[in-house]
C-alpha cells in the first residue's frame, strides 16, 4: 500500500516542480485571476496564462489581477483597462481605478472620483471626493465636505452622507465610522454591531 501513495506523490512533485519552472523568469508572480496572472519582469507587467506562456505583453508600468475578465493597468501614471485578450477598451486617462465589481469601476482624475460600467462609458459622473467598488448594488462614495454616504447604481443617495469613513458591504454588512466609532450597519443603515473587529 506505502508503494500506492508514495508514487503518485513523487510525480505530483515532478510535475510541480516543472509547471512552476516558469515562474522563476519574472520577479513577481500574482496568482491566477480569470485564467491569468499578472508578471513583472524589468520594471513591466504583462500577463501569463497557467503554464506561463505571455498572453499580453510585459508593457505595463503597473498592473492589477484581472477581475470579471477585465484588468487595469497603467501606463505613463495614467490607469486604463484591458480585457482579457489584452485589447484596451478603456485608454489610460485616469489617476486611480479599483477593479470591476457588478459590472462597474470606480475611477478618478485628480481628485473627482466617478464610475464606468463594462465599455468604458461614465455612467455615473465624477461627482465625488473618494469611492470603493460596488458590493450588494451599494457604493460607499465621499462627498465634498469629507462625509461618506452610499449609492446605488443610477447613482441615487441610498444612505445619507453621514460617515467618517465607510467601506463596501461583505457579506450583507459594511463598516463605517460614525461620531468617532466604528460600527457595522446593514444596506438599510441599521446598526449591526459595533466595535472594530
Amino acid at each position: 500500500m506505502k508503494k500506492v501513495f508514495v508514487l503518485p506523490a513523487i510525480l505530483l512533485i515532478g510535475i510541480s516542480a516543472i509547471a512552476q519552472k516558469w515562474t522563476k523568469e519574472y520577479m513577481h508572480v500574482n496568482e491566477i485571476a480569470c485564467g491569468l496572472s499578472l508578471v513583472e519582469k524589468d520594471g513591466k507587467h504583462g500577463y501569463v496564462n497557467k503554464d506561463g506562456k505571455l498572453i499580453i505583453p510585459l508593457i505595463y508600468d503597473e498592473g492589477m489581477n484581472f477581475v470579471e475578465g477585465r484588468a487595469g493597468v497603467m501606463v505613463a501614471n495614467k490607469w486604463g483597462f484591458i480585457d482579457s485578450t489584452g485589447t484596451e477598451f478603456v485608454r489610460p486617462q485616469y489617476t486611480e481605478v479599483y477593479s470591476f465589481n457588478e459590472g462597474m469601476a470606480a475611477v478618478a482624475k485628480g481628485e473627482s472620483w466617478g464610475f464606468i460600467d463594462e465599455k468604458g462609458n461614465l455612467i455615473i459622473p465624477m461627482n465625488y471626493t473618494n469611492a470603493r467598488c460596488f458590493s450588494g448594488g451599494l457604493a460607499p462614495v465621499c462627498n465634498s465636505k469629507g462625509q461618506w454616504g452610499y449609492i446605488d447604481r443610477q447613482g441615487k443617495t441610498v444612505l445619507a452622507f453621514q460617515y467618517g469613513y465607510a467601506d463596501r458591504f461583505r457579506d450583507g454588512t459594511a463598516k463605517v465610522m460614525k461620531s468617532g466609532k466604528w460600527i457595522y450597519i446593514d444596506p438599510l443603515g441599521k446598526i449591526v454591531k459595533e466595535g472594530d473587529e
